[in-house]
Formats: structure tokens, sequence, C-alpha cells
């Protein structure tokens, strides 16, 4: 099962999704005098494992589906038509995964090594700025637009909590799964005139994840329970139509459930926090010659099973001060 958020007369709502078409829960189940528990607008909700509607949409779901085609039909509404709305909008922690995949690592100039001998790099971005809703745009931001690049990557979302968990317990700890794209910033520099310092070039990094817009999500959350292995999934990304990564989840160096499992020995992870993978190779900076985004730019990110991510890409407009 597939959920997501959309914008409905002013309000958020959750509904099935589906590639062509949305299914709202309540309004659907009421019409359909199905009980349901009282409607939320969080996903979570919906989701295993301790979701409290979670019985009951599987339950409405099975009776939607045994439905006539024309009856499905006249309940749904066109996917195309919906405002959606990110999937997990006020996750308390995004964590993510620089270097997951070996031939990213090589492409960026780096020597890729084996799990046993390192550990994950995570970093962090901040979720109310940087979670953007599926086809809303990439921002280029005005202090550094020229050079911004993209990263497929799958993303975990937590369903309870969990804390010094095993790799055998920690796909238990999953709500479901959705598509993140890592927009980065590659040259950004705050003082471009500054005096070197040791960490200029880390945190020069770091600083170019967090700008506005830059992590697009969507456009839903496949439940756990429909993933059965994270490892098998393919995942692509195309600017303008054409292909620039394609690999698959089993070239991760941490798998899903090594992520999990090393994250709970020093942080407790909650339900609704966001843990985003990494990506493959295929970045636009370790093209000959590079390739960044530019306005006008669409951006497409597909993850076999969840679906498909679509943002326009745009310049930063100007603040009216007045």
């Amino acid at each position: 099962m597939r959920l997501c958020r959309y914008q409905h007369n002013g309000n958020v709502e959750v509904a099935i999704y589906n590639d062509d078409s949305l299914v709202p829960i309540h309004r659907t189940a009421a019409e359909l005098m199905v009980p349901l528990p009282a409607p939320s607008n969080n996903v979570l909700d919906y989701l295993p494992p301790n979701g409290r509607n979670w019985q009951a949409v599987q339950q409405f779901a099975e009776t939607f589906r045994k439905l006539p085609a024309a009856e499905q039909r006249r309940l749904s509404r066109p996917t195309k038509e919906a405002r959606l709305r990110v999937p997990i909008p006020e996750p308390k922690k995004v964590i993510l995964l620089a270097g997951n995949y070996a031939a990213h690592i090589i492409e960026g100039g780096g020597q890729a090594v084996e799990r046993a001998e390192t550990f994950p790099y995570f970093f962090w971005k901040p979720p109310s700025t940087t979670l953007t809703d599926p086809g809303a745009p990439i921002v280029l931001p005005r202090v550094s637009p020229h050079h911004i690049d993209w990263e497929v990557e799958l993303g975990v979302v937590i369903g309870r909590k969990a804390r010094h968990v095993t790799e055998k317990e920690a796909l238990s700890c999953v709500a479901g799964y959705t598509i993140c794209n890592d927009v980065s910033d590659r040259r950004f520099q705050i003082n471009p005139k500054r005096k070197p310092r040791e960490k200029d070039r880390y945190f020069d990094w770091l600083h170019g994840k967090w700008h506005d817009t830059f992590l697009p999500v969507g456009p839903c959350v496949r439940a756990a329970t429909a993933v059965p292995d994270p490892q098998k999934l393919r995942l692509s990304l195309r600017v303008n139509g054409k292909v620039m990564q394609d690999a698959s989840t089993a070239q991760m160096i941490f798998p899903v459930a090594a992520l999990i499992s090393i994250l709970s020995d020093f942080i407790t992870l909650e339900p609704g926090d966001l843990i985003v993978t990494g990506t493959p190779e295929g970045v636009g900076h370790a093209r000959k010659p590079p390739i960044y985004l530019r306005p006008g730019d669409e951006v497409v990110c597909e993850i076999e099973g969840i679906g498909v991510l679509r943002n326009p890409v745009e310049a930063e407009k100007a603040v009216n001060q007045g």
C-alpha cells in the first residue's frame, strides 16, 4: 500500500496513492459506509508498525479493490490534478548519508572501502525549510546559484522508537519508504575572501546542503510490509528526460538495517524520523564537463515500487523589502 498527503479545499488529507489516481481515505470510506477511526492528516497513523488506523485502512483498501472499475473511478481523483504535499511534513530528525555507494565515492575522487573498514558518514538538513513538496520548485539560491546538483536517494521513515536495536530487529522499526532528492550546492562559500582554516572544505560542503527547498520528498510512502527487502530496489534520476543516475539499492555499502542499528546506538530514533540513505553514481559535478541545474529544468526521481518524484527548477526571486 502507498499513502500520500494532498491538499483539498484548504485542508490536507491522506489518500491511497496510485500512479494515476488518488483514493481519499475518509471521504471515500464515509460514502461506502466503511467504519474508520477518527480522521488524521498524519500518514504515520495509517502505516505499520504502530499506526492507529493501520488495520482499518487495510480493510478499507480491500473493500475498495472489490468495487467495480467504474465505481473505483468515480470515487478516485486524478493524481495529476492533486496538489501533493510532503508525506512526512514535520520529522523531528532528517538524517542523511554521505558516500554510501562505492561508485559515487570514486566518481567524487574518493577511495571506496569495505564496510568492515569504515563507518557511515551522517549529516543533517533542517526539515522546516529544506523539505519540498512533489511538483514544487527546487529554488536555485541567489547567494550561490551556479553549481546546484542532484542526488536521488531512498528515504526510510521510522515507525516506532528505536534504541540499541540489532540489524535483525531494525526493519521492524520502519513505517515505510519514500523518494528523496538530496539537492546539493557543490561550491558554496559563505565568505569567499576569508582567511583559510583547516575545516573550510568540510563546512563548505555541509552548508551547501542546507539551502531552502534542497530536499524534495514524495510523492508517497510505501508501507514497509510491501517492501520485504529494501536492498532490491532500482532507483534512477532524469534531468529534462535524460537519465543521469540508474542503480540499485543493492549497491549500498551500509544497507538500511545497518544504518538503523548504528544510529540507534547513539541516537534515539523516533516515529516520523527520516533517514536518507545516500546516492549512487551519476551526479552532475562528477561529469566531464560538469552539469548543474538551471532555471527551467525538470528533475524526475524514480524508485521501483514507490513512484516518481517530479520537481521543476527555478531561480530565487528577489525579495521585496518595501
